[in-house]
């Protein structure tokens, strides 16, 4: 596979003279996730603990928005265009249902032990883009192939993600305001990181076949 300074070099060429979709659409997302979590957090603030918990689960109603931000940037990687107005595009059962799961694994994962959790969400990390490629696939079909995918690979992933700490802690100095650029520029080279791993993958099944 690729170094990780070439997904991040494909990353800003695919999101130049697109920065302006990709901040909106990021924009679009934060605000909207602040919106719900504060809609259903706030009644909530005088409850028990337990019952607080539903401002957590009410995060599950933009799984198909992050749904749709990544396959935007999945878009842009492949020299197609970063449509904003395909951002609700995505509210259907296979998808959120599918997206719930793996929020419910990463969940009961994490409940173990931390770490189980970490290998667990980058196992699942392929997920989002194979429901795009593979409509045939949902649900558990889709983890898995995620999971499939990873094998080997989520050490290479972690590491790609871990090259934007720099960008990370200068997004901290900007109290968070740097993030309208980080998530794009982030999605975008985890975007490279998935064509490439699947086009290893394609031509080892090519190799095999033949």
């Amino acid at each position: 596979m690729k170094k990780n300074s070439e997904y991040r070099k494909e990353a800003l060429n695919a999101l130049e003279g697109n920065w302006g979709n990709a901040v909106v659409a990021v924009i679009i997302y934060f605000a909207l996730s602040g919106i719900v979590g504060a809609s259903f957090s706030w009644p909530l603030s005088s409850f028990p603990y337990e019952v607080q918990l539903v401002s957590n689960i009410s995060n599950l109603l933009i799984l198909p928005l992050d749904f749709a931000l990544t396959i935007g940037f999945l878009r842009l990687i492949r020299n197609q265009n970063f449509s904003i107005d395909k951002l609700f595009s995505y509210y259907n059962a296979r998808v959120w249902v599918t997206m719930i799961l793996v929020v419910i694994y990463e969940f009961l994962w994490t409940l173990l032990l931390i770490i189980p959790g970490i290998i667990k969400c980058y196992s699942y990390a392929m997920t989002k883009f194979i429901l795009l490629d593979e409509p045939e696939l949902k649900y558990d079909a889709a983890i898995e192939k995620s999971m499939e995918m990873m094998k080997g690979k989520k050490f290479k992933l972690f590491l790609l993600d871990f090259s934007f700490i720099g960008w990370a802690l200068l997004c901290i100095l900007t109290l968070g305001i740097g993030l309208v650029l980080l998530v794009p520029y982030m999605y975008t080279a985890r975007a490279a990181f998935y064509e490439d791993l699947k086009a290893e993958l394609d031509s080892y099944s090519t190799v095999v076949t033949c």
